[in-house]
């Protein structure tokens, strides 16, 4: 199970157990509790087409040192989450990700 992460750049829709728009104002939500549920690999790209992958990061800045995997060090991975928007590309466009901590 993950625990204590927040959103930022949208909501979740607690009823129907997936992303929606952000309340007007409101920057961050925390992230229910999240069940990591074991896949076989031929189950994992049916789901894939469905989810957002959102980006893991240790804080909300988003930048840090270049690691050899081209990534920041900030970036620790990507959480597949569920949507109904046939346009993943939505919640790229609104910059959402999954934080480990909120800033002061």
């Amino acid at each position: 199970n993950l625990t204590g992460l927040y959103l930022q750049g949208c909501g979740w829709d607690k009823e129907k157990t997936l992303l929606c728009e952000s309340d007007k104002g409101v920057l961050y939500v925390q992230m229910p509790i999240c069940w990591l549920k074991p896949m076989l690999i031929s189950e994992t790209e049916i789901q894939k087409a469905k989810d957002y992958a959102c980006p893991l990061y240790k804080t909300s800045e988003r930048r840090g040192v270049l690691s050899t995997t081209g990534h920041s060090t900030n970036f620790i991975g990507y959480v597949n989450l569920p949507t109904d928007m046939e346009d993943l590309g939505h919640w790229v466009r609104r910059g959402v990700a999954l934080l480990c901590m909120l800033d002061d």
